[in-house]
């Protein structure tokens, strides 16, 4: 049986990325010092009922008996302590820009050992980090699961989803902001999601417009700077309005984009090929044993003995053959190609042929 494959086709809505469209000034810009940061943490869920790391995980145990010596509770060393409700997790989590101490943010917890599932598991205190390695939030408390996990004593078992990761909302409490350089700079920074030079001449336009000349400069394809007032208060009057400027983005390349996992393939609709011709067939290769069993002869003095008789089948289908014209669009293109039977494996080999071709006038992502 062939594998089965979700072949899902998005085609842009016309003339997205082939016109430019007029969109509000924060929605193609990341403002510098004003940005998120990850934290991360080790720490250990305890309350699972037998379904926590086992013996052979080495690092839970000694977690969990370095926190016991905290307590007061001494294990003696030769002691190896059976844990089956405990399970060391990794705790990461996204601290929004300017967030102050007193805030909670969400978090996610993640097995690191062997544990079957953490449903039911409540984490302890657990310091969480950033990259400079200084404490910024503190989390604890109980997981909210949606995976789930049984198994019989034969060894069949059920999992459903993902019972190994879990997720606390608010489950951290922030102990300290993390600096930010957008009250202390002389300029607003403001950099492009999706770098254009067009772009960029049309947000200094856009701005100087409303506040006067040289108020922004375009820096390169992906940085314009504003200058904006230094006392804090004026300086957030100074983005609100920013906020409500309109400015017309550039032209969007045209993109292929592919997810090999899931056989989603979505193309913008200015895709375009050059004059090309296409060939495209499969060799599939099955191979297939069957035992059967050699008795000896009476009196023979042999042994019974197992073989196996092997088949090798190998199917070519013809391959089929077509010309794209030039400038080709997107509707003729999967025409043509759905017309050959494609899946989305054959799909993405024939656009990537292309692309090393030099007949796709798009740029490849694949994710």
């Amino acid at each position: 049986m062939k594998p089965f494959f979700l072949f899902l086709l998005v085609l842009i809505a016309p003339f997205a990325g082939a016109q430019q469209n007029t969109r509000p000034l924060l929605d193609i810009v990341d403002v510098q010092g004003v940005r998120d940061n990850q934290l991360v943490g080790y720490g250990l869920v305890v309350g699972l009922a037998g379904t926590g790391d086992q013996s052979q995980v080495k690092f839970t145990s000694h977690s969990m008996r370095n926190m016991l010596e905290q307590f007061g509770v001494n294990l003696d060393s030769n002691i190896n302590p059976k844990l089956k409700n405990v399970a060391a997790v990794a705790v990461h989590a996204v601290i929004p820009a300017q967030a102050s101490a007193g805030q909670t943010i969400d978090i996610t917890v993640s097995s690191l050992g062997d544990a079957k599932s953490l449903r039911g598991g409540s984490l302890l205190v657990t310091p969480l980090q950033g990259v400079d390695g200084q404490i910024y939030a503190v989390a604890q408390g109980s997981l909210v699961v949606g995976g789930i996990s049984a198994e019989g004593r034969d060894g069949t078992s059920v999992t459903i989803n993902t019972p190994t990761v879990g997720t606390i909302p608010n489950g951290a409490i922030v102990e300290r902001g993390i600096p930010s350089s957008f009250n202390s700079a002389e300029e607003v920074v403001l950099n492009l999601k999706r770098q254009s030079f067009t772009t960029a001449r049309n947000i200094e336009r856009a701005i100087n417009a409303s506040f006067g000349p040289n108020v922004a400069r375009a820096d390169s394809n992906a940085k314009v700077l504003v200058r904006a007032p230094a006392e804090p208060r004026q300086r957030v009057t100074f983005m609100s309005m920013l906020e409500s400027i309109e400015v017309e983005s550039g032209r969007t390349p045209a993109r292929v984009v592919f997810n090999s996992r899931t056989g989603t393939v979505v193309m913008g609709a200015d895709v375009k090929i050059s004059r090309a011709a296409v060939s495209h067939g499969n060799l599939s290769v099955a191979i297939s044993e069957v035992p059967f069993i050699s008795q000896p002869g009476q009196l023979s003095n042999g042994t019974t003995e197992v073989g196996s008789n092997t088949s090798i089948d190998i199917d070519q289908a013809q391959a089929t053959s077509f010309i794209l014209p030039e400038g080709t669009s997107l509707e003729v293109i999967v025409n043509a190609i759905n017309s050959l039977g494609a899946t989305p494996a054959d799909l993405m080999v024939i656009l990537q042929a292309l692309d090393e071709a030099g007949a796709l006038n798009a740029e490849l992502v694949v994710i």
